[in-house]
């Protein structure tokens, strides 16, 4: 793997180089954390989980809620807080 440069533009575009669009498979569209420390920048590619994923997520905080003794109705309240409605 060759390093690349690439420069930024007056509008604070930065063009990601071919070759790494194409073997990363990045498409006009793709999203992108930025991070930025010191002289370091960092783009990470924000993907989705899949519905699997998010199912697995939606289980493990079921059960993280369960163990701690939380109800829907303490969830569903904590909402209505949230919103203005208490």
């Amino acid at each position: 793997m060759n390093p690349a440069t690439t420069k930024m533009s007056s509008r604070g575009q930065v063009v990601i180089p071919e070759e790494i669009r194409k073997r990363l498979g990045l498409d006009a569209g793709t999203r992108f954390v930025v991070i930025g420390e010191g002289d370091v920048v960092i783009l990470k590619i924000i993907n989705s989980p899949s519905m699997d994923q998010f199912d697995g997520l939606v289980s493990k905080a079921r059960k993280q809620a369960k163990d701690a003794g939380l109800r829907e109705s303490d969830v569903a309240e904590a909402v209505r807080k949230v919103k203005g409605r208490s």
